[in-house]
């Protein structure tokens, strides 16, 4: 947009990114408007600088509700005094001069200029934006196709669907090579939260009224055996076949446009994943925030885990079922962070749902149920791989 901006509206991002200086809507006279998202490189500091050593912070919307979306590295991983402890969550979210790093902060500089993935996706009905890119000397400027239709926020059950089969159908070959995607998602990410992990074994955490009164009785013996068993299932979808993945695939990062095409948004952490990793992401995120109902959880699930299935087949895939239902329900470990850092939010006065006030019963309640849901995926992928 060259001419001068007639307005500007600030749009919601990670207040702990550091990379993403601003997000806004930024409209001329006509009405013409597009998306500016500005990033900033991370500053070198003395002897940093080396592969996701600089600081910054990432790119994507803070998800479940509002929280801090911050966790320790481990079981027991507190890191001590409040402010040590917010000083932990910022650094967290640092972002990285490495290319395969998943906070990476040129890689969605890299995903809008590459012809070959907005070729690929737009074979399988998907939509990258149109977008232009300004860089300069410490940063760059992303200027985003803004795009009318549905959010993800207002999918149907058919919307849910349609996205998971197009997602099959992108991921069924294996993409080209690049320099720029990430590595190791899932585990570097899902174990560098800051949360108050010793919670976890704290009566007094437990009987706090949202907690023992709204969360299913018997989720705290389960979580504990997720948290257990972290490493196993981390290394269980690490050893299933591999594609490119989006990584912050849920509701709020997709819009359907009127035709149908679905366009997907925050290619930030885009990177190898398991077959199954998205859809891993995308039904319990949409269930956290409030946009899908836990009580239709499982039909979600199934849902889009048939759909995905079929846009694979689609696709030309011929590869076997189990493992990609396996590595959906595996998947879920990303969330062991999400149940201590809640148990620290309890007694908090009032509550936020993806930067929306919320009733704080329901928002327990829900989170509580789909909890539990995400704790028997990784019990049976589990069971599964022990048989």
């Amino acid at each position: 947009m060259s001419e001068r901006p007639a307005s500007r509206t600030a749009l919601r991002h990670n207040p702990l990114n550091a990379v993403t200086a601003s997000v806004e809507r930024v409209a001329d006279a006509a009405g013409r408007s597009v998306i500016r998202k500005e990033l900033r490189a991370p500053s070198l500091k003395g002897g940093e600088g080396g592969p996701g050593t600089a600081a910054g912070g990432g790119s994507s919307a803070v998800h479940a509700g509002g929280l801090s979306d911050a966790d320790g590295g481990g079981r027991g991983g507190d890191a001590g005094s409040p402010a040590d402890r917010q000083e932990a969550v910022v650094a967290s979210w640092a972002g990285s001069l490495d290319p395969r790093h998943w906070n990476y902060w040129r890689r969605e500089v890299e995903v809008y200029r590459d012809g070959v993935l907005r070729d690929r996706l737009a074979q399988a009905g998907l939509h990258l934006p149109a977008a232009e890119v300004e860089e300069y000397d410490g940063g760059a400027v992303l200027l985003l196709e803004d795009i009318a239709g549905t959010p993800g926020t207002a999918f149907s059950l058919e919307d849910h669907a349609a996205l998971a089969k197009g997602c099959g159908r992108w991921q069924a070959r294996p993409s080209e090579a690049v320099g720029w995607t990430s590595v190791g998602f899932l585990r570097d990410y899902s174990t560098s939260r800051v949360v108050p992990w010793e919670l976890l074994d704290d009566d007094e955490a437990w009987r706090q009224p949202l907690v023992a009164e709204e969360w299913p009785g018997g989720l705290r013996e389960k979580w504990l055996q997720v948290v257990a068993w972290r490493n196993e299932l981390l290394a269980t979808v690490e050893g299933l076949p591999r594609r490119r993945c989006h990584l912050d695939l849920w509701v709020s990062n997709v819009i359907r446009r009127p035709g149908g095409e679905m366009a997907l948004l925050d290619w930030a952490f885009t990177g190898d994943g398991a077959l199954g990793e998205d859809v891993g992401n995308y039904v319990p995120d949409a269930v956290f925030d409030l946009f899908w109902p836990a009580e239709r959880m499982a039909e979600l699930a199934e849902t889009c885990v048939d759909g995905y299935l079929d846009g694979l087949r689609e696709g030309g895939w011929r590869g076997a079922a189990d493992q990609v239902r396996l590595a959906v329900m595996a998947s879920g470990v990303k969330y062991a962070w999400l149940l201590p850092a809640l148990l620290g939010q309890a007694g908090d006065e009032s509550h936020r749902a993806y930067h929306q006030q919320a009733d704080s019963r329901q928002l327990f309640q829900q989170r509580g149920l789909a909890l539990e849901f995400v704790a028997d995926w990784c019990l049976e992928a589990l069971s599964s791989v022990r048989r």
